[in-house]
């Protein structure tokens, strides 16, 4: 796989063609060829031969060789191999961006900062390393006592297709600061990226085997990650159907999983709220990343006496935002990743409309080449409907209206996730209020889907299990261990004198 086509070749160094990262080692995919396309237009932008079981083995054998050699490397070691990954990104910023557009479909402005996030997650994760302390506990008699982490080993990390470097980064930051190795599968619609990091990755001067980038199909190559026995930790974000498969086989094995998985997020607008930030910050929570995005708010909730005033403002805004291909810089909707996920969003809500929907703008997929669908607000249903239940995971908005605050937090609530949720008000009493009452595991107040490395990340309910990010996240890739150093010079009395 060479340059996109159309794109400048000098910021992103050629990934070998049709070669993955196989322990350290670049060579072809023992599996069937996956062809990606670019979402704006349908051209073919590479071919790769996916993951084999046998490329998988042999990444597990060599991650293993790999952690045993580097056991000893003191923590300014590992925060030198990460800063020197972050180093690059930064200096192959802008090819990165414009291959994961081309890969994804997303907006250059969404890719750039995605490409940013990475680059400053490999440098938080650095310096977690270099100041990450064990503890000394307190004693309970003649001994001292210490608690110390270890890596576990070799970790999978399973990764979505909506926002590729930047979750990858996520999850191998800190596992590697932790002292793993880490077999990243990234997903089988947009694997381009990730073999690009990869490359740079090597190139930083990581150990071999450290590192393997496998991408495949979830069912082929996820599953022979998952079920290795030589895996000893899954890191996975995606769907919950899959969570909820992967968290099986991790109990059939007893072993740890992290899972982010799916949302379906409210945005709550109190009657005091700036009505002018609310709007906006709306629009942005759920139409940026075409509404591709776990933490998409994604039902929003109206107090009664404002619903049309607040709703008729969404809808306008909503048919002003520019829908075009990700490559545009004056794009704010780019085309959806696939053309079969396109047909799902315009299947779901068509399902809506037969369940009594009114469409207040959108509804429909554009004509033309490409996979657009428009900004769509839906109202008019029951909050049990599907529409109101179900992640559609596009650029898709469901109004609800409330009175009172105990009708809202019901409404907030009354779905199978706990992901996200925002709240647009001037007063910090009931924001404060709300964000204790509402299950959610990230709640912005007055901002949407901003997020910082240093502040842990993840979901309640069917959103999810454990947290990302934060100094935390490092620890999340260990095992903890005691140790006990007896102090006291006397026998111990049990056995009587020896």
């Amino acid at each position: 796989m060479g340059p996109v086509d159309g794109f400048p070749a000098d910021p992103v160094r050629p990934v070998p063609p049709d070669e993955i990262l196989v322990g350290g080692r670049w060579r072809r995919g023992g599996g069937d060829p996956l062809v990606t396309r670019d979402p704006a237009d349908g051209r073919v932008l590479a071919e790769i031969h996916a993951t084999g079981a046998g490329d998988v083995d042999e990444a597990v054998c060599r991650g293993h060789e790999a952690v045993r050699l580097t056991r000893d490397a003191l923590p300014h070691e590992r925060a030198r191999w990460l800063t020197a990954i972050a180093a690059l990104i930064e200096r192959d910023a802008e090819g990165l961006a414009r291959l994961q557009t081309a890969d994804t479909g997303k907006s250059i402005g969404e890719t750039r900062a995605l490409v940013a996030s990475a680059a400053g997650t490999f440098r938080y994760f650095a310096g977690v390393a270099e100041t990450l302390e064990g503890a000394l506990t307190p004693p309970r008699g003649p001994y001292l006592t210490m608690s110390t982490h270890e890596p576990i080993g070799v970790v999978g990390a399973i990764t979505p297709w909506n926002s590729p470097i930047a979750s990858d980064a996520q999850k191998i930051a800190p596992a590697l600061a932790a002292g793993n190795a880490v077999l990243l599968k990234p997903a089988e619609w947009t694997p381009l990226v990730a073999l690009a990091l990869g490359r740079l990755v090597c190139e930083a001067g990581l150990p071999e085997g450290l590192l393997s980038v496998l991408p495949g199909p979830g069912p082929v190559t996820g599953d022979a990650i998952v079920r290795h026995p030589g895996v000893g930790k899954v890191s996975f974000t995606g769907g919950t159907a899959t969570g909820r498969a992967i968290g099986a086989i991790a109990a059939r094995k007893i072993m740890p999983v992290s899972l982010e998985l799916g949302g379906k997020s409210p945005t709550i607008v109190l009657p005091d709220a700036d009505l002018d930030l609310a709007v906006a910050g709306i629009l942005f929570g759920i139409f940026s990343s075409s509404g591709q995005s776990c933490v998409a708010g994604s039902r929003v909730l109206l107090p009664s006496a404002m619903y049309d005033e607040v709703l008729g403002r969404l809808v306008a805004g909503a048919e002003k935002l520019r829908v075009g291909p990700g490559d545009d810089p004056s794009t704010q909707v780019a085309p959806l990743v696939t053309a079969e996920h396109r047909d799902r969003v315009a299947a779901m809500v068509d399902r809506a409309r037969a369940d009594g929907a009114r469409v207040r703008c959108g509804g429909a997929p554009l004509p033309g080449p490409g996979n657009f669908y428009p900004p769509t607000i839906l109202d008019g249903l029951p909050a049990d409907s599907a529409a109101c239940q179900e992640e559609i995971f596009g650029p898709v908005l469901v109004a609800l209206p409330y009175t009172g605050e105990e009708e809202l937090v019901t409404l907030a609530n009354a779905t199978v996730y706990g992901l996200a949720c925002g709240i647009w008000t001037r007063d910090y009493r009931a924001a404060v209020r709300l964000a204790r009452r509402v299950e959610a595991g990230t709640v912005w107040i007055n901002t949407y889907k901003q997020f910082s490395v240093s502040t842990p990340f993840g979901g309640e309910k069917e959103s999810g299990l454990g947290r990302e990010k934060g100094r935390e996240g490092v620890l999340a890739y260990t095992r903890q261990k005691s140790l006990y150093w007896g102090l006291d010079e006397r026998p111990n009395p049990w056995a009587g004198p020896v």
